[in-house]
């Protein structure tokens, strides 16, 4: 062997065991290059942490396969990259797969196995494509089931504002994939359920009116009613305390029991009226709008937010049933616009109510924030700009809707309806004695970490009743519409956010920007790009193998 033909040995045996060490390597030492502007395919820290920390194996389906319209198609891929990447951290503890539910076989079964899906939490979406030229209509549920140890849970994955464009509602709900895919794995695996607590002995509504939000607590945790005229002992063992509604005031020993519960870093989920009304008395003249003193408003005020004691009304609302009169004997009933129900849609800029759909208020009143140190103040609900707020005394009737609510009087501007305050509260009892007979055992005057948030309508967690066999409906649900208000979805988002030890949440700050094309300028460069795109490649090889075919007839010329 001569030395031009050992060299070239050695150059390929070097080439080639560089080769099998850097592949020995990559399968050892992973990693990836995420280059997109917004990372989309990073995921968050707590993610990997809850992917690491898996014991044993969860599988997932999705049952988003066959047919589907090209924006679906997209969610599908949004998917299946962010399953990619958890099976990339879980390992084989990651097990995943996509199918099509239409695909049963008879329409008996199929019709069963829908019903299943929605029993399991997973709604289903009529969507319309063309297929072949031709108008094609297909239910899909865009949907995951979670199953770890024989335990099952059915995510949702189509999110967002149904007042958004298709686009946008997908493109939201490309966003919050891996927040909700790695939630429900850390929802089915635990073993623990937090503890919450709902204050009675106020007036609060009874166990029928709050049964749609009992219902959606005990979904996911252990609920507990607690009685608080009558306690004698501090609030403690609660991870999160809900008041909801009350209509009589506190006493002092409740008021102080409440503020050592957030100094001890407790969590407070509010919702509390301003002013009381009778709906049943607003036919005809109509009737007031009433104060409610709850003795909390102090309390509120030294943790930074003030609700103020007005009616806010808002063009943007839904509808009650009103009798217009009668024909013949039977009465007349018209759903009219009714602007002391606002449906919000404008939101601030905060996890919870990311990605939100509309919400349903009856009777709210506004919010204003004040002087508190060391707290964060976030608005999350606010009207839109078409807002009327009303001093009081307030008259409600529903002779409104003829007259004074038209739209050239509502100029009030947004209005915030509920704050999150989080931070190291100040107790209201800082300097001052405790209210006599209450038990001082964990007493606090400067707070530890917490959260509180304050929505100024107590009917917000209130269900309606079916009117065909009076049950208890879904929070959320009008019983007259029969739309559902994202209410319940807002509470989940309020429970979990107050109870993420792990910052699971933070995953949902992900952003997807949809960088559409420019349909003007695709109409009028369409061609000169199709021709670019089709010839340019071929024109780039030929002058390649030219430049190639010189290169080596000069240089074997030469020999």
């Amino acid at each position: 062997m001569n030395s031009r033909s050992l060299y070239q040995f050695l150059v390929f045996f070097v080439c080639l065991c560089t080769v099998l060490l850097v592949n020995q390597l990559a399968h050892i030492y992973h990693f990836r290059w995420d280059l997109t502007e917004e990372k989309r395919y990073t995921l968050h820290p707590s993610t990997i942490n809850g992917l690491n920390q898996l014991t044993d194996v969860i599988d997932i389906e999705v049952f988003l396969e066959g047919e589907l319209p090209a924006n679906f198609k997209r969610l599908r891929m949004a998917i299946r990259e962010t399953l990619e990447q958890f099976a990339y951290y879980g390992g084989h503890r990651i097990q995943f797969r996509f199918s099509d539910p239409a695909m049963a076989v008879g329409a008996k079964a199929r019709n069963e196995y829908y019903r299943s899906l929605m029993k399991k939490g997973i709604p289903p979406s009529n969507v319309s494509f063309s297929k072949n030229g031709q108008k094609t209509e297909k239910l899909i549920f865009p949907g995951a089931l979670i199953s770890f140890q024989g335990r099952e849970l059915g995510i949702p994955l189509l999110k967002g504002n149904t007042t958004l464009s298709i686009e946008d509602m997908l493109n939201r709900s490309i966003e919050g994939v891996e927040y909700e895919l790695s939630a429900g794995i850390k929802r089915i695996q635990s073993n623990s359920r937090r503890r919450i607590g709902l204050i009675t002995g106020h007036g609060e509504p009874d166990t029928t009116d709050l049964a749609g939000m009992t219902n959606s607590i005990l979904s996911k945790y252990d609920l507990f009613r607690i009685d608080l005229p009558n306690r004698k002992s501090p609030l403690t063992g609660y991870d999160v305390i809900v008041i909801a509604k009350p209509v009589h005031a506190f006493g002092e020993v409740e008021k102080y029991y409440l503020d050592q519960y957030v100094m001890n870093g407790g969590n407070l989920l509010v919702f509390i009226d301003a002013l009381s009304v009778d709906m049943s008395q607003a036919s005809g003249s109509g009737t007031f709008a009433f104060p409610i003193e709850s003795n909390l408003q102090d309390l509120f005020f030294r943790y930074g937010a003030r609700i103020n004691g007005n009616y806010v009304a808002d063009m943007n609302c839904a509808y009650t049933p009103v009798y217009t009169g009668s024909v013949g004997e039977k009465p007349r009933i018209e759903m009219l616009p009714w602007p002391y129900s606002p449906v919000i849609t404008n939101y601030g800029n905060h996890l919870t109510v990311k990605n939100l759909d509309a919400t349903l208020f009856r009777g709210a009143a506004t919010l204003d924030t004040v002087k508190a140190e060391d707290i964060r103040k976030i608005p999350l609900f606010m009207t839109s700009e078409n807002t009327k707020v009303f001093s009081p005394p307030v008259q409600v009737s529903y002779n409104d809707l003829q007259d004074k609510l038209r739209p050239e009087f509502f100029t009030s501007g947004i209005k915030v309806l509920g704050y999150l305050l989080e931070g190291s509260f100040t107790s209201l009892y800082s300097n001052r004695f405790p209210p006599l007979g209450a038990d001082q055992s964990f007493r606090k005057e400067k707070g530890d970490e917490a959260k509180i948030i304050i929505i100024s309508d107590g009917d917000f967690v209130r269900n309606d009743y079916s009117i065909e066999n009076k049950n208890p409906l879904p929070m959320g649900q009008d019983a007259y519409t029969d739309q559902t208000y994202a209410n319940e979805a807002f509470l989940y988002n309020a429970l979990d956010y107050m109870l993420d030890d792990y910052g699971l949440m933070l995953s949902r700050n992900k952003q997807v920007k949809i960088r559409p094309l420019n349909k003007t300028i695709l109409i009028q460069e369409g061609t000169y790009w199709l021709w670019l795109n089709t010839l340019g490649p071929l024109a780039v090889l030929l002058v390649l193998g030219l430049a190639i075919h010189i290169f080596r007839v000069k240089r074997f010329s030469k020999i």
